[in-house]
């Protein structure tokens, strides 16, 4: 990954990586910019070996606001396939988050709309500060949050999200996590602090095991009852014979620590 961006801040510490989305004067809201800094952190930490656990939080008082207005003035004016491309970029997005093969924790420190609810869809685990505030906003301006809505829907189904979706209403952490949008509310100042915990907690797991949990759920739910009957006992007699499983059943049989656990 490059050593610095436009548009976020990370950090690296003890295996965790913490990216703050860095536009703080525009409430972290998207441009191309952002999404390409997004796209490029992303492809990087897949790859790396060192990374094991994702933190995506805002600079300042929101976490994202989605669209910026100068994008959308530009896309005002763009054609169909002008826009094709734009919209491209922002489910790449979207997509890398939800099957990276590290898992994602949302600590989501103030507003969040529109695009910016792709975050919430994506990730694999959502803490979010008692100061949050969520928005579906799109159609508000005419528009519709297409390119968000495969991981919301996945999440929380159709109940409560139509009506998020068809009236823009903005809604309180609580609301969210009611419907199973989100998994912790916190005080406000201990946001970080709880996010590094659930961090820390997933260290303790095996990494390829945690990579081929997310494969479950990208492919699993999408097949029929003997298809995913034979991939899954496929799956996990591969998997007890992989070097990390082997590993992991040995350690708790020995009464250890296995290799993957951080070392103090």
């Amino acid at each position: 990954m490059k050593e610095s961006y436009e548009t976020l801040k990370y950090e690296i510490k003890d295996r965790i990586i913490l990216v703050r989305l860095n536009r703080p004067e525009i409430h972290n809201a998207f441009n191309i910019t952002l999404l390409n800094d997004l796209v490029d952190i992303l492809e990087a930490i897949d790859k790396s070996d060192e990374i094991r656990v994702v933190i995506f939080t805002g600079e300042g008082k929101s976490f994202s606001a989605g669209a910026d207005l100068k994008w959308m003035q530009e896309i005002v004016n763009c054609t169909y396939e002008e826009n094709l491309k734009d919209s491209e970029k922002i489910a790449r997005v979207f997509y890398k988050i939800y099957t990276l093969s590290k898992p994602v924790i949302a600590a989501v420190n103030g507003g969040t709309f529109g695009g910016g609810m792709g975050f919430v869809g994506a990730s694999d685990i959502v803490v979010a500060s008692e100061k949050a505030k969520f928005s579906l906003s799109e159609v508000k301006i005419g528009v519709i949050p297409a390119c968000v809505s495969p991981y919301l829907i996945k999440k929380v189904g159709e109940g409560a999200l139509k009506e998020l979706f068809i009236s823009g209403m903005r809604f309180t952490p609580e609301k969210a996590l009611e419907i199973k949008l989100i998994n912790y509310v916190v005080p406000h100042e201990k946001l970080l602090e709880f996010a590094f915990e659930k961090a820390r907690e997933l260290l303790l797991c095996g990494p390829y095991a945690i990579a081929k949990c997310k494969e479950l759920f990208l492919k699993v739910g999408d097949m029929d009852l003997k298809s995913a009957y034979d991939y899954t006992v496929t799956l996990i007699a591969k998997q007890r014979i992989a070097d990390e499983a082997q590993e992991g059943m040995k350690a708790f049989l020995e009464k250890r620590a296995p290799n993957w656990h951080p070392k103090d």
